[in-house]
This record gives C-alpha cells, sequence and structure tokens, in this order.
C-alpha cells in the first residue's frame, strides 16, 4: 500500500469520532510500545460505533445488548474499555439510549440519531453511483471574513468545503453545482454573513485557464492518492466466514464514509484522465452488494445468540 500524505479532512459533525491530543513525551524517556488494538480504539472507537449502528442497527427496529456491541466493535480491533465509552458519549450526544433488563443493558437509536444515521447512509451508498452531467456553468459565492474573526473564517471555511466548494483566491468560493445555492444561503444565514455576501452563475470567461481555478480551487492530487489508497486496500480483499465479512464490509464502509465529505464530486469535464474515484466508487459498490448478505446474516446470527443467552 502506498504512503498517503493525510488530507486536511473535513468530517462530519458526531459522525466522526473525536481525536485524542497527541501524548507528550520526553527525549530521555523510552517511547511506550503501544498494540494495534488499544491504537485503533483510541482514535476509532465512536467513530467506529457510528458505522456498525449504520449498518446493521439502523435497517433494523430492534434493540442491540452492549455484550453484542462490544462483540462487533472488538472484531474490529477496539477494546472493551473503549467501547463501552463509545456508547456512553453516544449516549450523552442523544444518539442512542440504554434500557436495562435485569442485570444486562441494550441499546436502541433516539429518533434524532435515526435521522442523522438514515441522512448519513443516503449520501454514503448514493455517492460514486453515477457521473453527472454538467452544462458549463459555475456557482459564484462572494463572501469576505475579516482576518480578525479567525474563528468565523474556520467556520465558513469548513461548511463551504463539506458542501462541495473550493476557493481560488481569498473571499471567493465555486462550484459546478448550481444546485448547491440554497445550501450556501442557508450558510451564509446561519453564520449571520446574509448581508456582505453576493452570488452569480455563469460560464467560465476567456481571460486564464479553467483547469488554472480547479487546480487552486481544490486538491485533487491528495484526493487521488485517497482513492487509489482505497482501491488498493480493499482490491484484493476476499474474506471468507461470517465474522471475518462483517469486519470487512464495515471497514469498507468506514472508510467509504470519508469521501463525500472529501471530494467535491467535480463533473468528468473537470477531472484528470483515468479518474481513480470512478475506479473506487465501482470497487465500493461492487463490495458492498457481494458482501453484504452475509455480513448480514452474521449480524442476525449475533442477535438470535444474544437473546437465547
Amino acid at each position: 500500500m502506498r504512503s498517503v500524505t493525510k488530507m486536511a479532512e473535513p468530517v462530519p459533525p458526531v459522525a466522526a469520532a473525536r481525536r485524542p491530543k497527541p501524548s507528550e513525551t520526553r527525549l530521555s524517556a523510552p517511547r511506550p510500545t503501544v498494540s494495534r488494538r488499544r491504537e485503533v480504539s483510541h482514535a476509532s472507537a465512536r467513530s467506529l460505533l457510528m458505522t456498525v449502528l449504520g449498518e446493521y442497527a439502523l435497517p433494523r427496529d430492534q434493540p442491540v445488548w452492549t455484550s453484542m456491541l462490544v462483540e462487533v466493535l472488538g472484531t474490529l480491533d477496539i477494546e472493551e474499555k473503549s467501547a463501552r465509552q463509545a456508547l456512553a458519549r453516544s449516549a450523552a450526544e442523544g444518539w442512542v439510549v440504554s434500557e436495562r433488563v435485569g442485570r444486562r443493558v441494550r441499546w436502541s437509536l433516539t429518533p434524532p440519531g435515526r435521522r442523522l444515521l438514515t441522512e448519513g447512509a443516503d449520501r454514503i451508498y448514493a455517492f460514486g453511483r453515477e457521473a453527472r452531467s454538467w452544462d458549463g456553468r459555475w456557482l459564484m459565492l462572494i463572501v469576505s471574513v475579516p482576518e480578525s474573526k479567525r474563528d468565523l473564517r474556520h467556520r465558513l471555511r469548513t461548511r463551504l468545503t463539506w458542501a462541495g466548494f473550493g476557493s481560488p483566491v481569498a473571499g471567493v468560493w465555486v462550484s459546478p453545482d448550481l444546485t448547491r445555492q440554497r445550501e450556501a444561503e442557508q450558510i451564509v444565514n446561519d453564520l449571520e454573513l446574509d448581508a456582505q455576501a453576493m452570488s452569480f452563475t455563469s460560464a467560465y470567461g476567456e481571460i486564464g485557464e479553467q483547469e488554472t481555478m480547479v487546480a487552486r480551487s481544490w486538491d485533487l492530487s491528495e484526493l487521488k492518492d485517497r482513492y487509489e489508497d482505497f482501491i488498493d486496500r480493499f482490491t484484493g480483499l476476499h474474506p471468507t466466514g461470517g465474522r471475518h465479512v462483517l469486519r470487512a464490509q464495515t471497514e469498507l464502509v468506514h472508510e467509504w464514509r470519508r469521501f463525500p465529505f472529501l471530494d467535491p464530486q467535480l463533473p468528468a469535464e473537470l477531472l484528470p484522465a483515468k479518474w481513480s474515484g470512478t475506479k473506487a466508487g465501482e470497487l465500493f459498490h461492487h463490495k458492498h452488494v457481494d458482501w453484504r448478505p452475509e455480513a448480514q446474516q452474521y449480524w442476525d446470527d449475533l442477535l438470535k445468540a444474544e437473546e437465547a443467552d
């Protein structure tokens, strides 16, 4: 697998795990040995829990026992302590609710949690299915925020990036998707920037190169590396047995769900030749369909075993 430089990665609120602060180390002290299992648990327990709930719990109107969630997350290299902490944090934020039955506890999605995961699933499973047509027109948003208001600038940049906008120069945001206008309007209204915002729709003019504007607006080279890393990881993966298939399916969805927030979904006319995102999309949807029956059956088998205890 190739080495990929990590992008500055906008992730959807709630659906992503909180990142722990890096540990402080002294040069004179030996660095502690950390197992992969523990390392993964600190970084991804809550994020993986949301993936598991979205892929398996969401399609069913059925509570899930703590022990089962701990077992499934253990399959994904998450330690029991981290799994339980992830459940507690998700409950504190209102996405899941617990119910005590005797000495055992089971969990259900709350209405907000179900809505959150349903919206996420719609976006994940629709993403990369087919290229959209483009009439050559651009949506341009002009909105400037003073340098002194850095927090506001950061929030504006984060939300417009999530919406697929790129910025070729400071204060100017562009998108080839004209349907994003309502979303852009909502963003500037939410941030109380509507008074100084302006938008235009038009074709690119005769001054300068459109390819240069695209290159300045989006870092497609790093995105390409991300896609190729995804392709390298899952192309040759052929799990056998329900437990291994469930792990592969969960990791597939977990990795894929990042791309709707990283990829501006540019039309084919603006992408490099043989764009790796196209191949990655085909791979995801093929593997997801291929692995889904056995992964879902294994989940159902775990449910039945838990109910029988």
